[in-house]
C-alpha cells in the first residue's frame, strides 16, 4: 500500500503532440495528449483550455474600410462585379499574422480591369498575409479602387454598429479569434488499483499561428489568471497571523518604510544577480534581449508590454512569456 502511494505521488504529467497536419494555408491541425491524469483531472483541465484557446487567445484582423464618395453600405459601384457589403465580407475574412500592439493603417490601391486579392494589401511592417489567393473583388473596367482599412489586435469578437458607419468609412464584423475549433476527450485506463486518465486536445486554428503555438498561448493566458491568487494567499496569511497574535504589530510609520526598503533593496540584488541566460528563454528572444542590452532579470524588472514591443524581432506571444517569467520570478525570489 505505501509503495502505491509513493508511486502516485512522483508521477510526472507528460504531453505530447501525436498528429499535425497542415490541411491549407487557413486550416492547421493539431492533436495533443496530457498524461498520467488522477480521475476527473482531464476534465478540468480539458474545459479550461478550450475556453482559453477559442476566446482568450489574440489575433489581427481587418476592423474598418472606408471608401471614397460611397453613400451606403450596399451600394454598386460601376466596374465593379461585387457590392460594398461583399467586398467588406470579403475584407472580414482575411486573416493576418501579426507582432500588431494597438492599431495600424492600410490601404488598397488598385488600376482595373483584374482581380483585387490580399496581396494588394498595402500593409504595416508589423503584419503579414496568411493566404496571398484570398478574393477580395473583380474590376471589369479600367477604374481606380481604392480602400483605406484599419487594422487591429485583439482578442474574441466584436459586432459592428449602426451609429459606427461615418463619411462612407464601414466598421467590420471582427472575429479576432485564431482557433477556429477546439475539442477535448478523454480515455480512462486502470494502471494497477488507480484509475488513470489521458486527455486529448485537438487543435485546428486559421493558419496565423500554429496548434501547437495556440495551446503554449492558451497555457500561459491561463496561469496569469491565477497569479493574482498567488498575492492573495501571501496577504491572507499575513492578515491571519496578525489576527491570530490579537493585536496589531506596534512600529512606527517610519519603521515600515525602512523595513519595506530594506526588503526591496535584498530583493534588488536577488534580481540582480540573475542574467537572462539562467532563464527558459528560446536562443531568439535570448539574443532579442542582449542586443536590446538587457542582460539581467532587474533589467526586465521596470519594464512593460509597450515597452519591449519595441524590441525588434520579439513576438506578441514572446512578450507575454518574458512578462509571467518576470511575474513569476518576483514571486518566488
Amino acid at each position: 500500500m505505501v509503495r502505491e502511494k509513493v508511486k502516485v505521488s512522483t508521477r510526472k504529467l507528460q504531453w505530447k503532440c501525436v498528429e499535425s497536419r497542415v490541411d491549407s494555408k487557413r486550416l492547421y491541425y493539431g492533436r495533443f495528449i496530457l498524461s498520467p491524469l488522477m480521475k476527473g483531472q482531464a476534465d478540468t483541465i480539458g474545459i479550461a483550455m478550450r475556453r482559453m484557446l477559442l476566446g482568450e487567445i489574440e489575433g489581427t484582423c481587418i476592423t474598418r474600410a472606408k471608401f471614397e464618395k460611397i453613400p451606403h453600405e450596399y451600394s454598386t459601384i460601376v466596374g465593379i462585379q461585387e457590392s460594398i457589403h461583399e467586398i467588406l465580407m470579403n475584407l472580414k475574412e482575411i486573416v493576418l499574422r501579426s507582432n500588431l500592439y494597438g492599431t495600424r493603417d492600410a490601404s488598397i490601391c488598385f488600376k482595373g480591369p483584374g482581380h483585387v486579392t490580399a496581396q494588394d494589401i498595402i500593409l504595416p511592417p508589423s503584419v503579414e498575409i496568411v493566404d496571398n489567393t484570398q478574393h477580395i473583388a473583380n474590376l471589369t473596367e479600367p477604374i481606380n479602387l481604392c480602400i483605406e482599412l484599419q487594422i487591429e489586435r485583439n482578442r474574441g469578437y466584436r459586432i459592428k454598429t449602426l451609429n459606427n458607419i461615418q463619411d462612407g468609412s464601414y466598421t467590420i464584423d471582427s472575429v479576432f479569434m485564431p482557433v477556429r475549433n477546439a475539442n477535448h476527450s478523454i480515455h480512462s485506463y486502470v494502471n494497477g488499483n488507480e484509475k488513470q486518465e489521458i486527455l486529448f486536445l485537438e487543435i485546428w486554428t486559421n493558419g496565423s499561428l500554429t496548434p501547437k503555438e495556440a495551446l503554449y498561448e492558451a497555457s500561459r493566458n491561463l496561469i496569469d489568471l491565477f497569479i493574482p491568487f498567488l498575492h492573495a494567499e501571501e496577504e491572507n496569511s499575513n492578515l491571519e497571523n496578525n489576527q491570530h497574535k490579537g493585536t496589531l504589530p506596534l512600529f512606527t510609520i517610519q519603521d515600515r518604510l525602512a523595513k519595506d526598503k530594506l526588503s526591496e533593496n535584498k530583493q534588488e540584488m536577488k534580481l540582480n544577480s540573475i542574467f537572462i541566460d539562467q532563464l527558459p528563454f528560446s536562443p531568439r528572444v535570448y539574443n532579442c534581449l542582449k542586443k536590446a542590452n538587457i542582460q539581467k532579470l532587474s533589467d526586465l524588472f521596470n519594464k512593460n508590454e509597450e515597452d519591449l514591443m519595441k524590441i525588434e524581432h520579439l513576438h506578441v506571444r514572446d512578450v507575454k512569456y518574458i512578462l509571467y517569467i518576470v511575474r513569476i520570478k518576483q514571486l518566488f525570489t
